[in-house]
């Protein structure tokens, strides 16, 4: 699509809306807003350059999100309708939900938060993960990781917004360790029940470097296991995203133990690393996904004023899974997510080496 090109046919809009909307499901919570903020950041640097005769040929200008591409004029009109609670949404009746947004609100009582116990709590966590049982990935083999989520989110449907959620459902990730060849089923991101690629490069013939947003297996395993090391990386690379430094540190390292698989001197690092964290509390009694009691390491985003929780088992301390829990009263059209919704819950129910994409642990078996 050419870059000057400022009108759309409303089919061409409403495919946007449902691409970008696919495309915020499919990104780890915490991460919509950071993504929202950077992506119209990069529309306002794409017009810019627009303007300038370094523009690329024809003045066509792409931006990649982590699946799928769209142009930055068709990101903008996507993101015009888009509302941001626990997950990103549009307005219209063209929502692609997979058939799984049904309904009312995901609510918990908010349980008590206390800073009492937790080193010691870390430190329990850290040495449960550095005796875990976690082989190599080598290469030809993928990592399998399959989780129960559920959300809930604002939707806004003809100048109407209401509170909707997306029911418990399976999601199913695999990942190659170089993080280039990839799959994921989930009914509330893809079309068919099938799934659909993660594989690169994309249509661009991009290949991306991984990141600590978006890490692979390899860039995991040559991270720094030093507590101090790993947070000043963690606060480098993610300068700028979030609400302040520090929550954007502890969503990060959130985002790497949900779906990611880092080798177990890192994986035991990060809780001594969340540690060293300003403003992180315990949670007595938290509840995942397919309602596993546990106890959680939290912390409170003062800005949108939820929580968010990592659940472990309160006996072995394994990783259970994890949620956001909205603490605070918000005003305006956030007002409707009261205190205690649970704008995102998942429970990690199998994390494996499998030896092909689409294959499941029981099939390697």
């Amino acid at each position: 699509m050419n870059a000057n090109t400022s009108r759309q046919s409303p089919a061409e809009g409403e495919e946007s809306a449902q691409l970008f909307a696919r495309t915020a499901r499919d990104l780890p919570t915490g991460r919509h807003q950071f993504h929202k903020e950077r992506l119209m950041a990069q529309i306002h640097e794409a017009r810019q350059e627009e303007r300038t005769p370094a523009a690329a040929p024809g003045g066509t200008r792409r931006l990649r999100l982590p699946h799928p591409a769209i142009t930055w004029p068709v990101l903008a009109a996507a993101l015009a309708g888009v509302v941001v609670a626990g997950v990103a949404t549009t307005g219209g009746d063209g929502v692609r939900d997979g058939g799984v947004a049904t309904g009312p609100a995901l609510t918990t009582t908010v349980g008590v938060a206390t800073t009492k116990g937790l080193p010691q709590l870390l430190d329990q966590i850290s040495l449960a993960a550095a005796e875990d049982d976690h082989p190599v990935v080598r290469p030809g083999q993928y990592v399998y990781i399959e989780s129960k989520s559920a959300d809930t989110f604002l939707k806004t449907v003809d100048d109407k917004t209401t509170l909707a959620s997306h029911q418990l459902h399976t999601r199913q990730v695999w990942e190659s360790p170089d993080g280039t060849k990839g799959w994921l089923i989930d009914p509330a991101v893809n079309d068919s029940s099938e799934g659909e690629t993660l594989s690169l490069p994309d249509e661009l013939g991009n290949t991306p470097k991984a990141h600590l947003g978006a890490p692979s297996y390899d860039y995991l395993s040559k991270l720094s296991t030093d507590p101090d090391v790993l947070l000043a990386k963690i606060y480098k690379e993610t300068k700028g995203q979030g609400n302040t430094p520090d929550q954007q540190a502890f969503t990060t390292i959130g985002d790497l133990l949900t779906e990611s698989y880092p080798p177990v001197e890192l994986y035991s690092a990060l809780f001594r690393t969340a540690a060293k964290i300003p403003g992180v509390v315990v949670v007595n009694d938290a509840v995942d996904a397919v309602g596993r009691h546990g106890v959680a390491v939290a912390r409170l985003d003062e800005t949108s004023g939820q929580r968010e929780e990592w659940i472990f088992d309160a006996k072995t301390h394994v990783f259970l899974g994890e949620r956001s829990v909205q603490v605070k009263q918000l005003s305006g059209t956030d007002a409707l997510i009261k205190p205690g919704t649970v704008t995102y819950t998942s429970a990690i129910l199998n994390r494996a080496i499998v030896d092909g994409i689409k294959q499941t642990p029981s099939q390697a078996g």
